[in-house]
């Protein structure tokens, strides 16, 4: 960071000094597990909207969404625009009942329907999944940070993984939500500034600034020819509707959200609101992308040699188009974005450990003990989570691809099992699990098989499609053969039966 970067520096430094401050400001009242993973249901709607917000939007918004729009066009947009859709099918119904349905891991859902080994498996996805993210989170946040200040990696991840431990801990599931709400405002800031710096500084003027960025023809949202072998229009869309109603059904992260709202219309006005508000985010990022292209292309200044990668753009743009102070705060919004996300992260996987895999072992355990407990968890996943974000940090390509097939593979085939489990009411746990093993075996094999067989080369027999298409495939698979083995092994519980579609009625009185 050069000597004028000092204030930059001073104005992360109060943000992160803010953000624990939260934590510490809810810590007394962490006396209990209900308080320390739902608030005791006390928070208003607005603040859940945009603890959502922040939650869904991280270090991969900030600079992979840019990286992506600069490099290419706004293809990767469409996974994103595809939430308004699920949200429309799952809000008002899935919201309630799972208030109802469920205390605090949303995988209780899972074992009331098909036994406890279908609740350990779909937790063990979620945390595999989310661990996955959680890498790619802060290798994004330490490549953008390094490459604008020259800060090791490895001190970044360190240093934003200490901070986010300590809040999170300590101020459980309040601490996170309310600086999750200060985040939202700061988004919001960052995206100004920065659009307003990126439309006003070449000499032709904001009109001309938009018109050169339409007439590139890289505001285009991919092409719609139906080859599923290629992250097509199709493909993406695909995707991103089966990632999204994992997110909303089967996601602890944004059940939680579910959980921790005064009532359910609270519940539902926030998660509307959070979802609502995450695609003018993705949008403006993608534009933001698009504008750094223009400005660079259109002779507003020059990259240096050390600029190698689409990802590294919008961040070289913000430390010499930016004046120091104000790209620190943006700085500091990045910093929010990752720690944001981690946070939530950390509080969910604390909750289904003590929820599904503690209490149920030690069922006699105070709660007091299975508080110690949350609280040792949220610290083991967040230095674990520093040891994995530290390896993947040397990673190559692009980020967002990256990030996306990495979620696509460990998908876990979630949305499949809750649609069998929400749908099918004949459905049994023995059902449940042989879905689970075929969608099991299909992933490992598409897997191995990907890309002409890289890994494992079976000919005429390997996987033929995209990679974004295994976790999708693996959720029908499960879906599919879960519903036909249901015939033979159906199930006779009539309290089970009740936790579907078609007892909603009567789990909602």
């Amino acid at each position: 960071m050069s000597s004028i970067r000092w204030i930059d520096l001073a104005v992360i430094v109060v943000y992160m000094a803010a953000i624990l401050a939260i934590g510490l400001r809810f810590s007394r009242r962490q006396t209990s597990t209900e308080r320390y993973f739902t608030a005791k249901r006390s928070i208003p709607g607005w603040a859940t909207g945009l603890s959502l917000l922040a939650t869904l939007i991280s270090s991969v918004t900030f600079i992979a969404y840019p990286g992506s729009a600069y490099a290419g066009d706004w293809s990767n947009l469409v996974p994103g625009l595809m939430v308004t859709v699920v949200i429309v099918l799952v809000g008002r119904v899935i919201i309630p009942f799972y208030r109802r349905v469920v205390g605090v891991s949303v995988y209780e859902y899972f074992g009331k329907r098909f036994g406890y080994p279908v609740r350990v498996y779909s937790s063990i996805a979620y945390a595999c999944g989310h661990f996955s993210k959680m890498g790619f989170v802060f290798y994004l946040l330490a490549l953008t940070v390094t490459s604008m200040t020259g800060w090791s990696t490895e001190r970044v991840i360190v240093l934003v993984g200490i901070v986010t431990i300590v809040y999170t801990l300590v101020g459980g599931i309040e601490a996170v939500i309310w600086a999750d709400a200060i985040q939202g405002f700061v988004i919001w800031a960052g995206i100004a500034i920065c659009l307003g710096y990126l439309l006003f500084l070449p000499a032709a003027g904001p009109i001309a600034t938009l018109e050169a960025a339409w007439n590139s023809h890289k505001i285009s949202l991919g092409s719609l020819t139906p080859d599923f072998s290629r992250p097509t229009i199709i493909v993406l869309a695909i995707y991103g509707f089966f990632y999204y109603l994992q997110r909303y059904t089967a996601d602890q992260t944004v059940a939680q959200r579910y959980l921790v709202a005064k009532s359910d219309r609270e519940a539902w006005r926030g998660i509307a609101m959070g979802t609502l508000l995450c695609i003018p985010v993705w949008s403006l990022f993608m534009l933001i992308g698009t504008l750094c292209w223009v400005f660079y292309k259109g002779g507003g200044g020059t990259l240096p040699s050390y600029v190698q990668k689409a990802d590294q753009a919008f961040p070289f743009f913000i430390t010499t188009q930016i004046p120091a102070g104000v790209a620190g705060l943006f700085l500091a919004a990045l910093f929010g974005a990752a720690m944001a996300n981690l946070s939530s992260d950390f509080n969910s996987l604390a909750a289904i450990f003590v929820e599904d895999y503690y209490k149920p072992f030690k069922p006699s355990s105070s709660d007091r003990q299975r508080l110690r407990v949350a609280k040792i968890v949220v610290a083991f996943a967040g230095a674990l989570c520093i040891v994995v974000a530290t390896a993947l940090a040397r990673s190559h390509g692009s980020a967002l691809s990256l990030w996306y097939t990495v979620s696509a593979i460990v998908a876990g085939g979630l949305v499949g099992l809750f649609l069998l489990a929400f749908l099918v009411p004949q459905a049994s746990g023995r059902a449940a699990n042989i879905g689970i093993v075929a969608s099991l075996v299909f992933t490992a094999w598409a897997t191995l098989t990907l890309g002409g067989g890289k890994i494992w080369d079976l000919g005429q027999f390997n996987f033929p499609m995209h990679d974004y298409m295994i976790g999708v495939i693996g959720h029908l698979v499960l879906f599919g053969v879960g519903y036909a083995a249901s015939f033979p092994f159906p199930n006779r519980s009539a309290e089970s039966r009740e936790l579907t579609v078609w007892g909603r009625s009567h789990v909602l009185k």
